[in-house]
C-alpha cells in the first residue's frame, strides 16, 4: 500500500491531484463525499467518512457518506442514520456542543485526531456517537477556515484496522483540497435554499398582493355582517382552526384574511390554494410539494404551501372539492403538523394555521359519505358562516357607494349619486351572486355612465329585475305578517304564505337553513320561518 513516504514528487502531486479533481467534480456534498472516496481507495481505503460543521455552538453533521448504503433524494441524516443501521436515531443523538467536542483541543495544531479503537477509547463526546454505530477505527481532521474552526471531517473504519501514520498523514494533506470542494457545495446549497426562500417569499408577495385586489375592507353595518366581525374578533388572535361557510362569492376570503391580519401570524403570509380549480392528479403536489423526477414532468424540487406558509396561514378555499386520498393527508397535517413531499421520505413539519371555506354542505357530506367525518370535525372547529347579500340587504347601498367610487377612480369618473328608483331595484334584487355579482354589474355600471350620476342597466342584473314577480309581495312582507283577512281578490293572506313557503322548501329540498337556505331565499331569520311553518301546519319534512 502507498503512503505518503514512499510517495515523492509527480507522485504525491498525482496523489493530491486525483483527490482533489474528484472532490472538485460535484456540486452537491453527499455526491462530493461519494468522489473523495473513490478518489481514496487506492491509498487509503475507507468504509464510510462525514463532515460535521459548527452551527451556534454546536457540531451538527452536515453530510454522511456509506459506501455501501445511498441516501435518498430529501432523506435527512438522522433518518438516513436510522435506515442504514437499523434503529431511531434522532438530531439530539448526534448533535455534539462544542464543549463537549474534541475538536477546540487540536485546532490551534490542526492535527488529526486518531483512534486506533473507538471501543476502548471514548473520552470525547463524538468517540461515543461514533462507537454506538460500530465504528472501530477513526481519523478526525478538523476544518480551518483563516484559522477559525468550522467544523471537521471524519474518516472512518467499521472493522479494527487501525490508521498507519503514512495513512494519517495522506489524509491531513489531502483534507485542505476536500475542505475547498466542501465549502463550494456548502455554498452551493445555500444558495439553492435561498433560491427557495425567494420563490416563497415572491409566491406570498404576489398572492398579498392580488388579495388585496379583493375588497380591501368589509363593507356594511347590517346586524348579520356585526356578527361575522365578532366571531372574527374572537377567533383571529388564536390558533384554531377556522371554516368559512357562504354561498359563492359572499367573500369568504375576505373573512380568511380578516383572521389572518388580526392574529399574531399577520408578519407571515397567508397562502391560499383553490382545492376546486386544481386536477385532482396535482393537488397533492400543490398542497405537500414534490421531489426532483417525482413523476413525468417533475424536473426540479417543488415547495408545497403548507411549507410556503409554516408560521403563517394556509386558506384552502372550497376544501369540500378535496378528493378522498388528499382528504386522509390533510387530516395528518392538522392533526401531527407533517407531511412528506410528492416523491419523498423526509418528515417536514408545518405549523401554519389552516383556515378553510367551502360553499357546501360539508355536514350533508359527511353523513352521505362524500368528506371524512373526521376531518370535518377537525375543520370545524370555530365555523363562521357568512351571509347571503340578500339577507343583509341594509348593506346594499353603502356597497354600491364603495364599488362605484373604487371603479370610478379607476376610470377617472367621479359619481356624485345614483337614481333612487334604481337603488330600490338594487336593494330588492336577490343577488345570487351575492357581493361578488354587485361589484361586478356596479364595475359595468361605471363603464358605461358617462355624467356625474351612476346608471345601472337593469338589464344587468340576471333577469332584468328581482327573481320574484313583481305581482307577488316579498316574502318577508308576508311572513312578517300575521293572518289577515281576505284582500280585494279574494285570496286570504294565510294561503299566500303556505303557498310561498312550501314553494320555497321544495326548491331548496326542505332546508331551512344556512346556504342554499328556505329562510335565506324568503329573506327571514331560520327562528321566523320556523314559527311560520309551525304555525301553518306544513310538513317540512316530506320536502327533503
Amino acid at each position: 500500500m502507498p503512503n505518503r513516504s514512499t510517495l515523492r514528487g509527480q507522485d504525491w502531486y498525482q496523489v493530491l491531484l486525483s483527490v482533489g479533481q474528484a472532490a472538485n467534480s460535484a456540486l452537491e456534498l453527499d455526491d462530493v463525499l461519494h468522489e473523495t472516496v473513490g478518489a481514496l481507495e487506492p491509498f487509503v481505503p475507507i468504509d464510510a467518512i462525514g463532515v460535521v460543521g459548527l452551527v451556534r455552538g454546536v457540531f451538527t453533521p452536515c453530510a454522511v457518506h456509506l459506501p455501501h448504503l445511498q441516501r435518498q433524494r430529501g432523506e435527512t441524516i438522522p433518518e438516513f442514520l436510522s435506515r442504514a443501521f437499523g434503529r431511531r436515531v434522532t438530531a439530539s443523538d448526534i448533535d455534539i456542543p462544542l464543549d463537549r467536542s474534541v475538536l477546540p483541543h487540536i485546532q490551534d495544531s490542526a492535527a488529526p485526531h486518531v483512534h486506533v479503537d473507538l471501543a476502548q477509547e471514548q473520552r470525547y463526546a463524538e468517540d461515543r456517537i461514533l462507537a454506538g454505530f460500530g465504528i472501530r477505527s477513526n481519523v478526525r481532521v478538523p476544518l480551518l477556515v483563516r484559522g477559525k474552526l468550522i467544523g471537521a471531517i471524519d474518516y472512518c473504519r467499521m472493522e479494527l484496522k487501525p490508521f498507519t501514520p503514512e495513512e494519517v498523514s495522506i489524509l491531513g494533506g489531502v483534507t485542505p483540497l476536500i475542505a475547498t470542494a466542501l465549502g463550494n457545495a456548502l455554498a452551493y446549497t445555500e444558495i439553492l435554499q435561498l433560491k427557495e426562500q425567494l420563490e416563497r417569499e415572491n409566491l406570498a408577495l404576489r398572492e398579498e398582493v392580488e388579495g388585496s385586489g379583493m375588497y380591501e375592507e368589509i363593507i356594511g353595518s347590517s346586524g348579520a355582517l356585526r356578527g361575522v366581525i365578532s366571531q372574527i374578533e374572537k377567533v383571529a388572535p388564536t390558533d384554531s382552526t377556522v371554516l368559512i361557510t357562504g354561498e359563492t362569492g359572499v367573500g369568504k376570503e375576505l373573512i380568511a384574511r380578516a383572521v389572518h391580519r388580526r392574529s399574531p401570524r399577520s408578519q407571515y403570509p397567508m397562502v391560499k390554494v383553490s382545492c376546486a380549480s386544481l386536477p385532482a392528479t396535482l393537488i397533492a403536489s400543490e398542497l405537500f410539494g414534490h421531489e426532483r423526477g417525482a413523476f413525468t414532468g417533475a424536473g426540479q424540487r417543488r415547495i408545497g404551501r403548507f411549507e410556503l406558509a409554516s408560521s403563517g396561514s394556509i386558506f384552502l378555499d372550497e376544501v369540500g372539492e378535496l378528493p378522498p386520498e388528499i382528504q386522509v393527508s390533510l387530516l395528518r397535517v392538522i392533526q401531527e403538523r407533517e407531511f412528506e413531499r410528492v416523491g419523498g421520505s423526509q418528515t417536514i413539519r408545518s405549523n401554519a394555521r389552516v383556515i378553510a371555506a367551502t360553499n357546501r354542505d360539508l355536514k350533508a357530506a359527511t353523513d352521505e359519505g362524500r368528506f371524512r367525518s373526521d376531518l370535518y370535525y377537525r375543520l370545524n372547529v370555530f365555523p363562521i358562516e357568512v351571509p347571503p347579500l340578500r339577507e343583509r340587504r341594509e348593506d346594499i347601498p353603502v356597497l354600491v357607494e364603495y364599488f362605484a367610487a373604487r371603479h370610478g377612480a379607476r376610470l377617472g369618473k367621479k359619481f356624485r349619486d345614483i337614481d333612487k328608483r334604481t337603488m330600490d331595484r338594487l336593494i330588492a334584487y336577490d343577488w345570487p351572486g351575492n357581493v361578488r355579482e354587485c361589484g361586478n354589474v356596479i364595475e359595468r355600471a361605471a363603464i358605461l355612465s358617462d355624467g356625474p350620476r351612476l346608471g345601472v342597466d337593469e338589464r344587468l342584473l340576471e333577469g332584468g329585475l328581482p327573481r320574484r314577480a313583481p305581482a307577488e309581495p316579498r316574502g318577508s312582507d308576508l311572513l312578517g305578517s300575521e293572518p289577515s283577512p281576505p284582500r280585494e281578490d279574494g285570496t286570504p293572506l294565510r294561503r299566500q304564505e303556505r303557498e310561498l313557503i312550501e314553494r320555497t322548501l321544495e326548491a331548496c329540498r326542505g332546508r331551512i337553513s344556512g346556504p342554499g337556505g328556505a329562510a335565506g331565499r324568503l329573506g327571514v331569520p331560520a327562528s321566523t320561518l320556523e314559527s311560520k311553518i309551525k304555525k301553518l301546519g306544513i310538513d317540512k319534512f316530506r320536502f327533503k
